[in-house]
């Protein structure tokens, strides 16, 4: 089973930008549509962007995010990482982010790493 470690979160104001990274302990590359999913307080985990294995890298993204995030993966393939870029941030957006391989069943994973959190605030 891939372990999956994401990293990158903080404090921006209202207006800025971070990076998150997601690092996995196993390779992921042609194997799974990855994902960034946000869980906000008191709400249901929300997949906000997916980018698919293999050398096409298709990305899709939630209409909440959607022109202001960007999802990647690291150019060297073997370093097994995933990035979501995080513009233009609102206070909407403050959450615990986490990634995971998007099921095909199209519901939630089961299991969470431990996110990283970001918070939105003047």
């Amino acid at each position: 089973q891939v372990q999956l470690v994401e990293s990158g979160g903080g404090v921006v104001q209202p207006g800025g930008s971070l990076r998150l990274s997601c690092e996995a302990s196993g390779s992921i590359y042609g194997i799974y549509t990855m994902g960034w999913y946000r869980q906000a307080p008191g709400k249901q985990h929300e997949l906000v962007a997916s980018i698919t294995g293999g050398s096409g890298s298709r990305t899709t993204y939630s209409d909440s995010v959607k022109g202001r995030f960007t999802i990647s993966r690291a150019r060297d393939n073997a370093k097994n990482t995933i990035y979501l870029q995080l513009a233009s941030l609102r206070p909407e957006d403050t959450a615990m982010y986490y990634c995971n391989p998007v099921p095909a069943s199209g519901k939630l994973p089961e299991t969470w790493g431990q996110g990283t959190q970001v918070t939105v605030s003047s």
